[in-house]
């Protein structure tokens, strides 16, 4: 039966009661006339696309799917999901080559990283910007993030593998493409801290990038192979093994929970809700009096927390922010955190580069106000915006807790000994 034919949409639009307060909240709507705002893009143009694909309107494109509409929406309405669904059915627009290549993640880093060194330098000089900037439309003021030589996975089944199994309790970690590729130290200090609290580290049996940069560049076949890979081999550690699956990424998880079935019409329901950001399972285990934290006394640092759009979405920054505070050498200080505005590979194409900045700006404006030593957040993509965008130097929780934890004191509060 064609749902087109007879007007049924798989999305909820008809609970929109057309208050707009998601256009309130819509950070592009703000800074950018082209863009129709989520009410018009969303539950409205569904509608009218229902009755004739003619009607959907290019300028979707410029939407962040940042999921802010869809916190503020009082009735619940996908919004942001019904937009991205319209984009995937009905948009007209190829991939280009800069779309592919940024999109591709584990392709590029697995070609970037044995030639580290001489690729960070390549990226930054300015003949080779103005030359991504003429021929495939990056920005030339983007900054690029530094590719790691040695990747995170090469690093542990040198230094960690061996050690896993001697722990009491075990987890699975998604590490990602930015852990992989880009900075490994955040998977080491993974690794550490849940060594600390007597948990296991084990690699998936096999792991592709999430795939939420090919969503939003429209490589949908891709990002579908990449997902059933993923959540296979997720369903192994989760059914077979009973070992949860952690990441340090709060986009990384949000779109292996909720976009691979919304957009990508992945079943993941019986594995779903063993895929959490570390700072969550962390925080419950400490919540269930499971285990303690210890951390160092001279350890001492001015820190704010950013809220990544899709951690708002997720309603988990309560589990990161509450962590950090509980670092007694921390001064916190809480930001009124928007979208930064780089999206994932959208801050880096030179049509939404300038609105990527402005988007941010007010973000940016509070981080100098506040001067801080460390600006803490989920996302990588917002340590990349925020530290091109600002004096601040931007690092994940996980990262903060490792720094400032006393490991020996942590295994002696929690009784780990090794088998």
């Amino acid at each position: 039966m064609d749902k087109q034919q007879y007007n049924i949409s798989e999305n909820n639009f008809e609970q929109c009661i057309k208050c707009t307060v998601c256009t309130v909240y819509c950070p592009v709507v703000a800074v950018n006339p082209d863009y129709p705002g989520p009410k018009q893009a969303g539950p409205d143009g569904e509608r009218l696309r229902l009755k004739t694909p003619s009607f959907y309107d290019e300028a979707l494109k410029y939407c962040l799917n940042c999921k802010r509409c869809e916190v503020a929406c009082p009735s619940n309405v996908r919004i942001g999901d019904i937009i991205q669904s319209a984009r995937i059915k009905y948009g007209k627009s190829k991939p280009k080559l800069r779309d592919m290549m940024l999109a591709n993640t584990d392709f590029v880093g697995t070609m970037a990283s044995p030639f580290a060194p001489i690729v960070n330098f390549s990226l930054g000089m300015k003949p080779v910007k103005y030359v991504l900037d003429k021929v495939l439309a990056v920005d030339s003021h983007r900054q690029f993030p530094k590719y790691s030589s040695q990747k995170f996975v090469s690093w542990f089944k040198k230094h960690a593998e061996a050690n896993q199994d001697a722990y009491p309790h075990h987890v699975s970690f998604f590490h990602g493409c930015y852990i992989n590729y880009n900075y490994p130290k955040l998977g080491q200090d993974m690794v550490k801290l849940l060594n600390a609290i007597g948990y296991g580290v084990h690699l998936l049996d096999k792991e592709k990038c999430c795939g939420v940069a090919l969503i939003s560049n429209g490589l949908i076949g891709q990002a579908k192979r990449q997902a059933k890979l993923n959540i296979e081999s997720i369903r192994k550690s989760v059914i077979v093994n009973s070992m949860p699956v952690i990441g340090a990424s709060s986009t990384c998880i949000f779109t292996m929970r909720d976009e691979y079935p919304h957009l990508l019409g992945i079943n993941n329901q019986d594995v779903r809700e063993s895929i959490e950001l570390a700072t969550r399972f962390i925080y419950r285990l400490i919540e269930r009096n499971q285990v303690k934290l210890a951390f160092k006394s001279d350890y001492k640092a001015r820190i704010a927390y950013h809220t990544p759009c899709h951690m708002e979405k997720l309603g988990w920054a309560i589990y990161s922010t509450s962590l950090i505070k509980m670092i007694p050498g921390v001064d916190f200080v809480t930001l009124d955190s928007q979208c930064c505005g780089i999206a994932g590979t959208y801050g880096f194409k030179k049509e939404y580069y300038q609105a990527s900045q402005e988007i941010g700006q007010s973000l940016f404006d509070q981080i100098e106000s506040a001067k801080v030593d460390l600006v803490a957040t989920d996302c990588e993509t917002c340590k990349w915006q925020i530290e091109m965008s600002t004096s601040a130097k931007v690092d994940n929780p996980i990262s903060v807790l490792a720094d400032a934890l006393d490991v020996e004191a942590t295994m002696k509060l929690n009784n780990v000994e090794l088998r």
